[in-house]
Formats: structure tokens, C-alpha cells, sequence
């Protein structure tokens, strides 16, 4: 299985409509864009690229999917949300005029999709990259209307995974594991950051994915000590610390291992902290169970470290969600106010840095009633090629 059935599509629009009137809304505008896609894909499959993209839900009614002027041809040959309107607010970034095609407007969708119901409170999902064209267009088309952030509506629909996400998930990491393998094979003194990548790059597509989970990770030396970083053309070096973070995403839905490896043995120093990393990430898949607080985890993952002396390395921790994005809700964190629940999936994200060099373990877990399953093991150890 290589995508989500469409029943499963239906069963998502009719449980945020439930939601959006559970909230007392009459409908709900749905944002996404090329990098953050997932809400809109989850509600249609659509995957906007270059344009931005939105989702009209009424809490009554058929949904309707908001395109860029561009992007007609490409979006009914892949939504599964047959209306489909067109509108300048989600044309790509250069702001093209478009003269000679037809445009729809926010009042115009809203007459056309509620049938006469008047629209007294709007959700918006998708608050945090919702652009100002989209919000000053809703301002002059809809006066009167209360616009209400409204993530949650949505967002926690995404937090339970279904089977079918998981077994799609599953298929990601399995890929991220042969492009880990094939670089462990092939990596060699002297070849840049980018090369390696070039190798995940090309497992990842022989393989099935669709595209990269998210920017991979090669770094070697100082650079492993940035917790979010790109590779470039540094070079490869013996005996320092090489830090993969590879990705695959399939169906929509994103994966990631991190690794950090070495050509030839580490220096003792480093060696020790690479170790203790790998200790602490899985001391925190000992502390996952569903029933469990949040912040329970953290903070007793945070009390070992502290006991064990390597606090002073820590910069966070331990766990972030999974699931269309390699980063979405929940965050894992001590100010966290949910309990645990069985199909929540997590990266358990292991990170330790000093002034020269830092290390990350990262590994997918599903969220069981008694623990977790791991949805990815493999490369697990220390690494000294």
C-alpha cells in the first residue's frame, strides 16, 4: 500500500466536522503550502507545489479544496475532494497577475459551499503559516465574521494514527534504513557532506519514497553540534563524529534515522559521549507507555540524565510527534497536559552537543498500551567503520 484509501479520506472530513461544530464554528479554512502541506494533504491528498493550498470546510456539507491559479490540471488529477476552486491568494510567491483566468473569492466559496447558511464564526487551521494574503482577503470578503484559531479541531485528529498510517510509516523507515545501509557502504574519506546525501538521495527514490522526509542530515567535526543544520561541502574526515539524519516519505507520511557513525575509531572523549547518547535514548523508550503523563517522561528522563552527569550537554529532549511532518504535535515536554495514548507515534529524539562536536540518536516509535513498538532498530549501536 503506497497511499491512504479513499474511505479513510471521508472518515477524516466527517470527524473535523463533528469537531468544528462540537466548537460551536460553521465552518472551518484549512491552510497549507509546499513545506507544511499536511493538514490540507490529510483532508485531500493534495500536495501544493510552488502555489499554497486551503480546505473550505463547512460544519455541514461537501468540503471544497482551494488552489492556486496554476495548478488546476495537477490538482483534480490528484484530490480526493472533487470541488475545487481557484484563487489568487494561493498563487506562488511572485504574485503573477493571471489576466484572462477566473478567480473565485472567499464570499463567492462561502455563497457557493453553504447553501444559503450564514457563516458566523470561520476556524482557521493552519494558523501559524497562514499567509496575510489569505487573512486580509477573509477580512475584506467576510466582514463581520469572527475568525477563530481553531488548530486543534483538526490537529488532533492527526495525533491517533490509523492503521494505514502506520503500515505507510513503516514502509518510510524501512527505506530510511537501506539509505542509511547504503551509505555505510559507499562513505569514504574525502567525499563531501552533500555527496552522502546524494547516496540517501538516490536509496530513498530507487526505493519507493516519494520525496525526503525532511532536509537530510550529513555532518562531520564541528558541525554536529547544531541541532538543526544543512550539509554542505565540508569534507569527510577519519575519526571524528559523522552525524546522519535520513528520512523517507511515502504516501505522505514521514520517517527518520539518525545516526552518528565514524571512519575508524573515535577519540575516548567523544567515543564516551556518542555512548551515553545512545544510553539515554533508550532509556527513554523504557519511560513510553500509554496512560503515562507527558511530562512524567520528561521529566524522569531529565532526572537520569542529571544522575548520570551529563545534564550540561543536554540541550532538549526527548521526544517530538510524527506522522505527514518529521516534526508536528505533540512535543514531549515538562509543561505537556496529556497522558500517553496508544497509536500516538514519536520520534524519540536524542540530542547531546559539547563546544566541538554534538551528537543525535532519533528513532520512530508507535505508543502501546504496555511500551512501544519501535518502527525503526536497526542501526542502534555504535558505528566505527
Amino acid at each position: 500500500m503506497n497511499s491512504i484509501p479513499d474511505s479513510e479520506f471521508k472518515r477524516r472530513i466527517n470527524c473535523f466536522q463533528e469537531n468544528i461544530r462540537s466548537v460551536g464554528l460553521d465552518a472551518a479554512l484549512v491552510h497549507g503550502n509546499e513545506s507544511d502541506f499536511a493538514n490540507v494533504r490529510y483532508l485531500s491528498d493534495y500536495w501544493p507545489t510552488f502555489e499554497a493550498g486551503g480546505v473550505f470546510v463547512p460544519a455541514e456539507g461537501e468540503p471544497v479544496l482551494l488552489i492556486g491559479p496554476e495548478s488546476e490540471t495537477y490538482a483534480r488529477g490528484r484530490s480526493k475532494i472533487k470541488n475545487i476552486e481557484k484563487m489568487v491568494e494561493y498563487r506562488e510567491s511572485a504574485e503573477p497577475d493571471y489576466p484572462g483566468i477566473s478567480v473565485a473569492s472567499y464570499k463567492q466559496v462561502v455563497e457557493r459551499d453553504m447553501l444559503g447558511r450564514r457563516v458566523r464564526r470561520l476556524g482557521l487551521v493552519g494558523y501559524s503559516v497562514m499567509t496575510l494574503p489569505v487573512y486580509t482577503s477573509l477580512l475584506r470578503d467576510l466582514p463581520g465574521v469572527k475568525l477563530v484559531k481553531a488548530d486543534d479541531t483538526l490537529v488532533n485528529l492527526r495525533i491517533l494514527k490509523s492503521d494505514n498510517e502506520i503500515a505507510l510509516m513503516k514502509k518510510a523507515y524501512a527505506i530510511s534504513e537501506k539509505a542509511i545501509d547504503a551509505i555505510l557502504a559507499e562513505i569514504k574519506p574525502g567525499m563531501t557532506e552533500l555527496q552522502v546525501i546524494g547516496i540517501a538521495q538516490r536509496e530513498i527514490y530507487k526505493r519507493g519514497g516519494e520525496y525526503e522526509g525532511h532536509a537530510l542530515y550529513c555532518f562531520c567535526g564541528p558541525a554536529t553540534n547544531n541541532a538543526i543544520s544543512r550539509p554542505t561541502h565540508n569534507k569527510i574526515k577519519k575519526r571524528e563524529v559523522i552525524q546522519l539524519g535520513i528520512g523517507a516519505r511515502v504516501g505522505g507520511y514521514s520517517s527518520s534515522v539518525s545516526a552518528p557513525i565514524s571512519i575508524g575509531p573515535l577519540p575516548a572523549r567523544k567515543k564516551r559521549l556518542v555512548e551515553f547518547g545512545l544510553d539515554a535514548h533508550q532509556k527513554t523508550m523504557e519511560l513510553i507507555k500509554g496512560g503515562k503523563p507527558a511530562a512524567e517522561v520528561v521529566r524522569d528522563y531529565e532526572a537520569w540524565v542529571k544522575e548520570q552527569g551529563f545534564e550540561k550537554y543536554m540541550l532538549y529532549g526527548p521526544c517530538h510527534g510524527i506522522g505527514m511532518m518529521e516534526v508536528e504535535r505533540p512535543w514531549m515536554e515538562s509543561t505537556s497536559t496529556y497522558d500517553l495514548e496508544a497509536n500516538m507515534t514519536f520520534q524519540v529524539d536524542t540530542f547531546f552537543y559539547d563546544e566541538d562536536f554534538g551528537l543525535r540518536w532519533e528513532n520512530g516509535v508507535r505508543v502501546t498500551k504496555s511500551g512501544i513498538e519501535q518502527l525503526s532498530k536497526k542501526h542502534m549501536k555504535l558505528i566505527e567503520l
